[in-house]
């Protein structure tokens, strides 16, 4: 398939893996810089159902994906639209940022996913290392 996160069904696992380990600039940022430090389980590169999505919070039924450049594509904003719908069928809310959003506004970005996910933190002691 030639959009990135919409997994081949029978190669999800394998794909997911890949892309652990490849992460672009943007996802390193919000994974070690905060996701990571969340007090709840935060997974990268999760699989669900055929898609592969960039970080899942199981308990708060959310999604974070960012989004490059190519997101803007067309055919990559209907597929997006696609995506998400079926992401929300199964009770999912998908929060997404783009790559900008994360080297521009990073602290907002960290204060939004905080704030909807319900996390117990402060966030500016979370932060200090940013």
């Amino acid at each position: 398939c030639s959009i990135p996160h919409l997994a081949a069904p029978q190669f999800p696992v394998k794909n997911a893996q890949t892309l652990r380990k490849n992460m672009t600039d943007e996802e390193k940022r919000l994974w070690y810089n905060f996701l990571k430090k969340l007090p709840f389980p935060v997974n990268r590169q999760k699989n669900i159902g055929n898609f592969i999505v960039d970080f899942y919070i199981a308990s708060k039924k959310l999604v974070i994906e960012l989004d490059g450049y190519q997101h803007f594509e067309e055919e990559h904003e209907k597929a997006d639209k696609l995506r998400d719908a079926e992401l929300r069928k199964l009770g999912l809310r998908v929060l997404r940022y783009t790559n900008d959003d994360i080297k521009k506004h990073f602290f907002e970005v960290c204060l939004e996913i905080a704030e909807i996910s319900k996390a117990d933190i402060i966030i500016e002691e979370l932060l200090a290392d940013e």
